[in-house]
């Protein structure tokens, strides 16, 4: 399962050409962030992940 939109960070890197690994780079480091976030307010005894847990 895919966690970004290709065709939105495409629209954001209209400026510049994207290659296919860099998706899968970002999709991975996206994963990364939200199971650290997840991990942060579990820690805090929380089940709503917020903004401060990034």
């Amino acid at each position: 399962m895919s966690l970004i939109v290709k065709a939105a960070v495409k629209d954001a890197l209209s400026e510049h050409n994207v290659s296919a690994d860099f998706y899968e780079t970002l999709d991975a480091e996206v994963a990364e962030l939200l199971e650290d976030a997840a991990e942060r307010a579990e820690a805090n005894d929380r089940k709503t992940v917020q903004a401060r847990d990034l």
